[in-house]
């Protein structure tokens, strides 16, 4: 099946993410980062990140070896991602120093990593990083889908989980399903 990129491009804006700005510093020590919407949790053990950035950023040069910060941002901090998108806003972003990078001010959640591993992802790379330090916030996240940026709606009240096929009730499986183990395949 042919498809050009900007078919492929709208295919990946259909999933709605947080929006990141991952920061670290460059080789003077001044703050520097990227908007990143391709963020995930890798393991919970070790305790890993993953944010992959075009080779194009200035930015992924200064990930090479070093810590960085993944900055989960708030729905109010749209002015800090307009400014970080080359629209420059007025109050600037207020950054403060990290335990492994330069932080911004104001996140719903703050993930500062030290460098794992890299891989190779194409027209872009793909960094793991070990989480050290953790700052959450009960702020709702700022999102992005399909080109725009987004907000939560409000919280539905009285509506039980069992609309997410994760509800241990109503899921896939139910609190009592029993599982047989796995054989094992090594030769005997």
């Amino acid at each position: 099946m042919k498809f050009d990129q900007r078919e492929l491009r709208d295919a990946f804006g259909r999933f709605a993410t947080g929006v990141t700005f991952v920061t670290c510093t460059n080789r003077e020590g001044r703050p520097r980062g990227a908007t990143v919407n391709a963020f995930t949790a890798v393991s919970l053990e070790p305790a890993l990140c993953q944010v992959t950035l075009t080779r194009k950023s200035k930015a992924c040069q200064y990930l090479d070896g070093a810590g960085f910060a993944v900055n989960v941002l708030a729905a109010s901090q749209l002015h800090t991602a307009l400014h970080f998108a080359a629209r420059p806003q007025e109050p600037e972003p207020e950054w403060a120093d990290g335990p492994t990078a330069p932080v911004l001010v104001g996140n719903t959640a703050t993930i500062s990593c030290r460098p794992w591993r890299t891989y190779d992802g194409g027209d872009h790379l793909i960094v793991i990083g070990e989480v050290d330090h953790l700052e959450v916030t009960d702020a709702e996240p700022l999102l992005f889908h399909a080109g725009s940026f987004r907000e939560l709606p409000a919280r539905e009240t009285g509506v039980h989980w069992d609309g997410s096929l994760d509800c241990p009730e109503a899921g896939w499986f139910d609190a009592s399903t029993r599982f047989t183990p796995l054989r094992s395949h090594r030769a005997a």
